[in-house]
């Protein structure tokens, strides 16, 4: 026994726990979870008291910026801040400078991802430089170490290349992950479309744009028998058209980002370039929309679409600065506000066991005897304030700077190391 956690609510949704527990762990893996275990040897003993206990955490979307942006995020520096906001395990998007398109350029991401202190697994692009007409080498872009393809950002639009795009995602065994949005509807468009964006005078994206992508991405995944997982859902409609896709067996699963679950619309009046998102924030009833999918399963992850920027890109005028916020530190407690209205067993699987079963990641996701000891220690209660000071992100742009957070990782244990 190299490590023990004392007296910590233990949550684990894969196993169905939901009680004070300690945690064995040795060499890198789980030992055993019960009650009152006593220390075998002499190992590190961690005292959970008030706190909750939980696998390590999972984002199956984030940016690193590496190649390329190294200015706005490293691998080193985006896992850094990570294992801060309590991840384990991140999977980073393919829309670096070069794209990751190739093989050699997916395994310098996978091999600068093991020098971190946490678990870095790059997701390979589905068409070369992720411009939706040519597939790339996915069996070459697998064997380097790929867990998933997407063109994140851009949504493919070919038809065919898509549907051929998931028949060899199939023969690789590794799920196609689809930016849903209909290229013609969304373009130049800078916010949701409605009252608010005529108010502003801003050019708008109507919800159509991305409900057209997803019915069409159901109707693929149906044609080919392939897994396809949809990225950053925003809309009551898309939620609609998944929903009855998965009665129907479609072998399809979907995610929704925590800043999607918080905010609305409503948070661009001031013209904040940090409430700029690709996919954008949407109305109330998207919203709400977005928690009863996540309440009754039919999304099944919570991301962070972790997405660095420089103070240039953003402190510009809102039509011309980048989308995207930064949230390896600030999902959780984000997240923990709406525990009143979701349980909070539900909210950790979609950070665990969830993304850990749709990305074929059986190692980890659970507090199970034999698998890596990657675990989370948070405390609910603790209150801080989110400021540049605190953040260890090398970019910083994010709506809920000055906010009060309340709710804060304690310790994060990657293969039974506290990193």
């Amino acid at each position: 026994m190299d490590l023990l956690i004392k007296n910590g609510r233990v949550i684990d949704p894969a196993q169905g726990i939901d009680e004070i527990m300690d945690v064995a762990c040795a060499t890198g893996k789980i030992e055993k979870v019960a009650k009152a275990i006593k220390p075998q040897g002499k190992p590190r003993v961690i005292d959970a008291s008030n706190r909750i206990v939980c696998p390590g955490f999972i984002d199956s979307h984030c940016h690193l910026r590496e190649p390329g942006r190294e200015d706005e995020e490293t691998i080193k520096t985006g896992a850094t801040a990570a294992a801060a906001g309590g991840y384990t395990t991140i999977m980073a998007m393919p829309n670096t400078a070069p794209c990751l398109d190739t093989g050699p350029l997916v395994a310098f991401v996978f091999n600068k991802g093991r020098e971190t202190s946490i678990s870095v697994f790059p997701i390979g692009a589905i068409t070369k430089n992720r411009e939706g007409k040519e597939l790339t080498e996915m069996a070459d872009l697998a064997e380097n170490g790929a867990v998933a393809f997407s063109d994140d950002g851009n949504c493919v639009a070919d038809n065919r290349v898509l549907r051929r795009g998931l028949e060899y995602a199939k023969m690789v065994d590794r799920p196609l992950i689809d930016h849903p949005e209909e290229l013609t509807l969304a373009r130049n468009g800078v916010m949701n479309e409605g009252k608010i964006s005529t108010f502003l005078g801003l050019p708008g994206i109507p919800r159509e744009a991305e409900e057209i992508a997803v019915f069409r991405d159901i109707a693929l995944a149906s044609l080919t028998e392939s897994r396809i997982h949809l990225a950053h859902l925003t809309s009551a409609g898309s939620i609609a058209l998944l929903r009855q896709a998965k009665k129907k067996g479609v072998p399809i699963t979907a995610e929704v980002t925590f800043h999607h679950l918080i905010l609305t619309e409503e948070s661009v009046k001031g013209y904040h370039t940090n409430t700029k998102v690709s996919p954008p924030l949407r109305t109330r009833d998207d919203v709400k929309s977005l928690r009863d999918g996540i309440k009754d399963g039919t999304i099944e992850v919570i991301v962070t679409d972790h997405a660095p920027h420089s103070r240039e890109e953003k402190e510009t005028d809102f039509e011309n600065a980048a989308f995207g916020i930064i949230g390896f530190e600030t999902a959780l407690p984000l997240l923990l506000r709406l525990a009143t209205e979701i349980p909070l067993n539900i909210l950790i699987a979609c950070l665990t066991s969830n993304p850990a079963r749709i990305f074929r990641f059986n190692d980890r996701g659970s507090l199970k005897k034999g698998l890596r000891a990657d675990i989370t220690i948070f405390n609910p209660k603790e209150e801080w304030t989110l400021t540049e000071a605190v953040i260890k992100s090398r970019s910083k742009n994010t709506p809920f700077l000055g906010e009060k957070m309340k709710g804060r990782v304690c310790c994060t244990i990657c293969s039974g190391k506290v990193v």
